[in-house]
């Protein structure tokens, strides 16, 4: 399973995205950046969801459960012509998706995803650009995952 989040906050210059990966060969593996801000919560975790599956295609995982914590965004990839507005991030998903031999994207509770959530937050937090990816946390975190 991958697990997903995205942080945004309407104040902030960036956005934070993270992933978790439980995957065979890559448990623990996880990724953190920040990007310019989104224009809503719901855009960052449209974007953490993309970021999420360019990088579990990237390593060449070809059956993955995404799990994400926003309902929203699992009912809007269910129903995509629902959500006009998120058409071309919607177009991306598809495509990604065709990228796996099977995926599902699932909504799970949000305190089975506290460790994606606090990277995505400590991503947003950060004063410069940042992109992390790897199985050891960096020095600039500074909240505990």
């Amino acid at each position: 399973m991958d697990f997903t989040d995205g942080s945004s906050k309407n104040q902030d210059i960036y956005s934070g995205q993270g992933w978790y990966s439980t995957l065979e060969g890559y448990d623990g593996l996880m990724g953190a950046r920040n990007i310019r801000a989104s224009q809503s919560p719901l855009h960052s975790e449209v974007e953490a969801l993309i970021w999420a599956m360019e990088c579990m295609r990237n390593l060449r995982q070809f059956r993955v459960i995404f799990a994400t914590d926003c309902a929203q965004l699992v009912k809007m990839v269910s129903e995509p012509e629902e959500w006009p507005a998120f058409a071309s991030y919607l177009e991306d998903i598809a495509f990604l998706k065709r990228s796996f031999n099977s995926s599902e994207i699932i909504n799970i509770p949000r305190t089975q995803n506290l460790r994606v959530d606090s990277l995505a937050r400590t991503a947003r937090k950060q004063l410069s650009s940042v992109v992390h990816m790897d199985a050891e946390l960096p020095v600039w975190f500074a909240e505990s995952i």
